[in-house]
C-alpha cells in the first residue's frame, strides 16, 4: 500500500459523485426515525448566567451521532454493494456506527483506525464484529490505506465525513432539534454549535437547519476547517500539529463536498484549548450527569469560554461519550 503524507489530500478516493441535499436529510430522518429513538434535548444552566439547550448525542446506542450517517449510508447500499463489504476510516465513533449498522444488515465491515485510538473505542468496534486495520496517525494516510483496500477488495468506502449520505444522516440531528424545540414552544434554533473534525456534522446541520447559524468548533492546532473557511479554500494541517485529547476531531483536512456546504452557509469556525474542553466535560457531568468525551465537549467548551454567543435559540451538540474511564476520572479531579 502507498502511504503519502497524512496531512495532504489523497487523490482518487472512491467517493460518491453527488451532492448532499436537504431532501436527502429528510429521507434519512424518516429511515432513522424507524430505528432509533430521539436523543434528549436538555437545558443547561451556565455558570456565568443564562442557559443553552444541549442535544445529547452521547446517548446514542454507539455513544455518538455517527450512527446516523452510517445507517443512512449502509441501508442505501444495493444488494451487490452489500455483498462486497464496506471500508471505513475512523478514530472510533464512526467506526462503531458503521460496525453497528453493518452487523444489522449482514455486511462485512473493515475499519481503518489509528493505532493510538482510545482502547475503549477499539474494543467496542471489535465487539460489534468489524475487522480493524491499524495505522500511524502522524506518519500514514488513512485515506490512502482505505483507497487501496477498496481497490483490492472491490468494497464500498464509507468515509467518516466526505460522503453525501453520511452528511445527510448527520443532519438528522438538526431535524430532531427543530421538532423538539417546536414541541416545547421554543421556536426554531437560531444557532447550533457543534464539534468539528472534517465537517460532516456541521454540513448536515446546515442542510437540515438552513436558517440557523452553524458554528463548527475544533481543538487548537487541529483547526484546518476554521482556517479553510476564513481563507475561502481548503487548507491542511501543518506538519506537526500539537497533541490533543480530542481524538474524534483529529482530521487533517476537509473535503470539497463538506467545504462547499459549510462555505455556502457562511460558517465561521472557532477553536478551544485542552483546558477549556476539560472544564466543559466537568460541567456536563456535574450539572447534567453526563459522561462526554473530549471531542464531544468541544462545542460546550466554546460557549463556556465566551467564544460563541448564546441566546434562547442556541443549541449545543454533545456529540459523543466514548471516553476511557481512567482518563475521564482524571478530568473530574482536575481543577483547570
Amino acid at each position: 500500500m502507498t502511504n503519502p503524507s497524512p496531512h495532504e489530500p489523497t487523490d482518487q478516493l472512491p467517493l460518491p459523485e453527488r451532492e448532499p441535499t436537504r431532501e436527502g436529510v429528510l429521507r434519512a430522518d424518516a429511515k432513522i426515525g424507524q430505528l432509533l429513538p430521539e436523543t434528549p434535548l436538555v437545558e443547561l444552566d451556565l455558570p456565568a448566567g443564562g442557559s443553552v439547550l444541549c442535544k445529547v448525542e452521547s446517548l446514542q446506542p454507539v455513544g455518538a451521532f455517527k450512527i446516523r450517517g452510517a445507517w443512512h449510508r449502509l441501508s442505501d447500499l444495493s444488494e451487490r454493494e452489500r455483498a462486497r463489504g464496506v471500508i471505513a476510516v475512523s478514530s472510533g465513533n464512526h467506526a462503531q456506527g458503521v460496525a453497528w449498522a453493518a452487523a444489522r444488515l449482514g455486511i462485512a465491515a473493515t475499519i481503518v483506525m489509528p493505532s493510538n485510538a482510545p482502547e475503549v473505542k477499539l474494543a467496542a468496534t471489535r465487539a460489534l464484529g468489524a475487522d480493524i486495520v491499524l495505522y500511524d496517525r502522524m506518519r500514514e494516510s488513512r485515506d490512502a490505506i482505505a483507497r487501496d483496500l477498496c481497490n483490492e477488495r472491490g468494497a464500498v468506502l464509507v468515509h467518516a465525513y466526505g460522503d453525501p449520505w453520511v452528511i445527510e444522516g448527520q443532519g438528522t440531528a438538526g431535524i430532531e432539534i427543530t421538532l423538539q424545540m417546536a414541541a416545547r414552544g421554543l421556536g426554531s434554533p437560531t444557532r447550533i454549535v457543534c464539534p468539528c473534525g472534517g465537517g460532516g456534522l456541521a454540513s448536515g446541520l446546515a442542510l437540515a437547519c438552513p436558517d440557523a447559524q452553524v458554528v463548527p468548533v475544533e481543538p487548537e492546532g487541529w483547526d484546518d476547517v476554521t482556517r479553510s473557511l476564513a481563507a475561502g479554500g481548503i487548507l491542511t494541517l501543518g506538519s506537526a500539529p500539537p497533541p490533543t485529547t480530542c481524538d474524534a476531531l483529529q482530521t487533517p483536512y476537509t473535503f470539497p463536498v463538506n467545504f462547499a456546504v459549510m462555505s455556502a452557509h457562511g460558517m465561521v469556525g472557532v477553536t478551544v484549548s485542552e483546558a477549556e474542553v476539560r472544564r466543559a466535560q466537568r460541567l456536563a457531568f456535574a450539572r447534567l450527569r453526563l459522561v462526554i468525551e473530549p471531542g464531544g465537549a468541544a462545542a460546550l467548551a466554546a460557549i463556556l469560554a465566551g467564544k460563541v454567543p448564546h441566546d434562547h435559540g442556541t443549541v449545543v451538540v454533545l456529540s459523543g461519550g466514548n471516553v476511557d474511564p481512567a482518563a475521564f476520572a482524571q478530568v473530574l479531579v482536575g481543577s483547570d
